[in-house]
């Protein structure tokens, strides 16, 4: 849900948002109030960003979950749920990363059409991102996006395995919904 008043420019945006208990994203110089997750949005989370951060450890990636934000452009500032950069600049940034390989969306009822369609496009823009996740979280599936010749679409469920070989990360969709009850 947009937030009535004018558009901001983008360090308006950020100078705002900085003072506010409350995250929000920016788009086209809107700024929209984020809701917060529920549990099984929040386990889900916890789980991948746990496995991502173990995997990744020593290497030159590092795993960000939920409070960062993801600068796509002047006028765009989204909140991935998970995203992993490798890039030298994201990791001195303080403020929003710019180059993930890797972003992963959990769907919820109120995000479930902008996560698959406006954030897959605004996504796919991102020249160093190999793959999009999206997660669902009401039932065992997975999408996974991955940039090939164009973007392919895999859909996972039941006893799939999500692989990120970019990362050389793969995790069956039972560590994924570890500790989630439908």
């Amino acid at each position: 849900m947009a937030l009535a008043q004018q558009k901001m420019t983008l360090s308006e945006f950020l100078a705002w948002e900085d003072q506010q208990p409350e995250r929000h994203e920016f788009h086209n110089g809107e700024v929209f109030a984020m809701v917060g997750g529920r549990r099984i949005h929040e386990r889900v989370i916890a789980n991948l960003s746990r496995r991502l951060g173990n995997q990744l450890e020593g290497s030159a990636c590092q795993v960000f979950a939920a409070g960062m934000k993801l600068q796509l452009a002047d006028d765009t500032v989204l909140y991935p749920d998970v995203m992993v950069t490798c890039d030298r600049a994201d990791l001195r940034a303080d403020l929003a990363m710019r180059a993930p390989t890797l972003v992963v969306e959990v769907l919820s009822p109120s995000t479930r059409r902008i996560d698959l369609y406006e954030k897959l496009l605004a996504y796919q823009s991102i020249a160093a991102l190999h793959t999009y996740v999206i997660v669902v979280q009401d039932r065992r599936e997975v999408s996974v996006f991955r940039r090939s010749f164009g973007w392919v679409k895999e859909t996972l469920s039941a006893e799939g395995t999500l692989g990120i070989p970019e990362l050389d990360f793969s995790l069956p969709l039972d560590a994924i919904y570890a500790r989630v009850s439908f």
